[in-house]
């Protein structure tokens, strides 16, 4: 049965809490490929209005969009620019748009490294060995990465940051209209402002997803949905 984009939704952000919870329990990334894998996949489903491929190990592709493009998605978890995906070259046939994921284990975010059609993709793989074509990471974290358009859920400023949060859960965070990134710093520093604790009921840091969610919160319950609050200059000080 097809999962309505809610459920997809619902799906992504259970994933993701798993994931991190498995995380702090020590348990690394290597570990979790299929949980890594399964995460890439409902996100590549939820920002194209797509579905999830309806066989059993479907070969070739992962995902069909809402407009019928068969995509295969390769969801890595490594931060460094080492390592590759690979690819079946006699299932290459099948699949119309490559998209390669990372879920981001300091943002617990995930991020999209390419999204291509197969020709474009071709184009940066290595020649075939061993029944396999490759694709090294390090070609991706050097070319700019493509944005998807997702929707805004809520959004709010605080003196010089705007924080905003998509429908995939993403954290968004802007200084002046320029992006910040690592996001978590500047939500740190608006959450200490606000008198925000940066840890949870168990001690824990609150990831960058549960800060700027509490941020949006916090900025909402002083100024109503969606105003700007001008903070006092001394509160933002850098």
């Amino acid at each position: 049965m097809a999962l309505t984009q809610m459920q997809l939704i619902q799906s992504l952000g259970e994933a993701m809490a798993w994931f991190e919870r498995e995380l702090h329990w020590g348990v690394p990334p290597t570990e979790l490929r299929h949980l890594c894998g399964r995460i890439g996949e409902l996100y590549a489903a939820m920002i194209t209005n797509g579905q999830m491929a309806t066989s059993v190990n479907q070969h070739g592709y992962d995902v069909v969009s809402a407009h019928g493009e068969r995509i295969s998605v390769k969801t890595t978890a490594t931060m460094e620019g080492a390592g590759q995906v690979s690819f079946n070259p006699r299932t290459l046939h099948q699949v119309d748009r490559v998209m390669i994921l990372r879920v981001n284990t300091e943002e617990m975010q995930v991020e999209i490294l390419l999204d291509a059609s197969l020709e474009a993709t071709l184009g940066l793989m290595s020649p075939e060995a061993q029944g396999k074509r490759s694709l090294p990471l390090r070609r991706l974290l050097k070319a700019p990465r493509l944005e998807s358009e997702l929707a805004t859920v809520s959004a709010v400023s605080y003196g010089e940051y705007s924080v905003q949060e998509l429908e995939s859960g993403t954290i968004v965070v802007e200084r002046n209209g320029a992006p910040v990134k690592p996001a978590k710093p500047a939500l740190r520093e608006v959450a200490n402002a606000l008198n925000i604790p940066l840890i949870n009921s168990n001690g824990n840091p609150l990831n960058t997803r549960q800060l700027g969610s509490q941020v949006i919160q916090g900025v909402m319950a002083l100024s109503g949905v969606g105003d700007t609050i001008q903070a006092p200059p001394s509160e933002l000080d850098e």
